[in-house]
């Protein structure tokens, strides 16, 4: 991908001097497809990472009935839809939840991740404790899948190949809310294992401007793209954690609009009040410029006020600080968000 070729999106000083220059792409769509605002092609092709959550294992599990057949509750939907640190809070659930459909972390086939938080690494260790699948930012996602094996009734082992029961409903699905075909996408392999389909950004847009208005979409689907929208809303810590700027969003928003972060730079929003779906990537692949772009972004359309600026002023422009505690720089918006 060419940077120079995508607006400026972020920078980062030190001292007064610019140290580092994000440059991305960002689109927002209504529910129709229609572009309201955008910065840069929307036909961008990249993947959609795990921005694209809230509409992957959720969203399946939601609609099938495997939600209501084994009890889901709405602060599991929400860790669902999750790139959690993997702490107490995140952990505890996911056993909870697997056991209570006679499964264990040894059925999550995402993978060993340590803890994402000091203090919760050593909880861990300190407590001879080691990470486990269940620490895996993608647990949720992964017990969501495992929710949607239980209620089909299939063999959950291998429900990560493209060609398992499960994983087909959720392409099927993610391609449907997305107006991708999967027939002409590039099907990529996700951090976690899971398949992830190439699509253009405006296509992510699309997706959630329809999780934000699902009028147009089957009342089985509408009723669980609110359900999603109102879990995350409801559960913020749930959907990222301590210190996390997806959560300090979600909290912020209270309920106004839902943000889910992927890897590689990639962002995307539900604005339900305006029936509207905003997607951004950056082109470096960074999170810090992917988080502070999304905040303006935000910030530019109206959905956030003032009362929440303020709220989130260590969001909105981050000091940078060496291990001193000394301000050394700083993360901000510029080029084209500024404009």
């Amino acid at each position: 991908m060419d940077d120079s070729a995508l607006p400026l999106l972020a920078e980062v000083t030190r001292g007064t001097t610019v140290e580092s220059r994000h440059h991305g792409a960002v689109v927002v769509t209504d529910a129709a497809g229609k572009v309201v605002w955008s910065l840069s092609d929307p036909g961008l092709v990249m993947f959609p990472r795990s921005a694209i959550k809230p509409i992957q294992a959720a969203l399946v599990m939601a609609e099938s009935g495997a939600m209501d057949a084994f009890g889901v509750s709405q602060k599991e939907l929400a860790l669902s839809c999750a790139s959690h640190n993997g702490e107490a809070m995140h952990t505890e659930p996911v056993r909870a939840w697997l056991k209570r459909m006679g499964l264990s972390p040894a059925n999550l086939e995402c993978g060993k991740q340590d803890p994402g938080t000091a203090d919760a690494l050593h909880d861990l260790y300190s407590g001879g404790g080691h990470a486990g699948p269940e620490h895996n930012n993608c647990s949720g996602k992964h017990t969501g899948f495992l929710t949607v094996c239980r209620h089909m009734n299939v063999d959950p082992a291998d429900y990560l190949d493209p060609e398992h029961p499960a994983q087909a409903a959720v392409c099927n699905t993610m391609a449907a809310m997305c107006d991708v075909d999967l027939k002409s996408a590039d099907l990529g392999t996700d951090g976690c294992g899971v398949p992830t389909i190439a699509m253009p950004l405006h296509n992510l847009a699309l997706g959630m401007a329809r999780l934000a208005d699902p009028a147009g979409l089957s009342d089985r689907r509408a009723d669980a793209c609110k359900a999603i929208v109102a879990a995350m809303a409801a559960h913020p810590m749930m959907v990222a954690g301590t210190g996390r700027t997806c959560t300090a969003l979600l909290t912020a928003g209270r309920g106004r609009f839902v943000v889910k972060g992927g890897a590689e730079g990639v962002y995307a929003g539900a604005w339900p009040e305006k029936g509207l779906g905003i997607a951004l990537k950056i082109a470096d692949g960074a999170g810090r410029a992917a988080e502070i772009a999304m905040t303006h972004v935000l910030r530019r359309l109206g959905a956030i006020d003032d009362a929440m600026w303020r709220e989130l002023d260590a969001t909105t422009n981050p000091e940078l600080k060496n291990w001193n505690g000394t301000r050394v720089g700083e993360i901000r918006a510029a080029g084209a968000l500024l404009a």
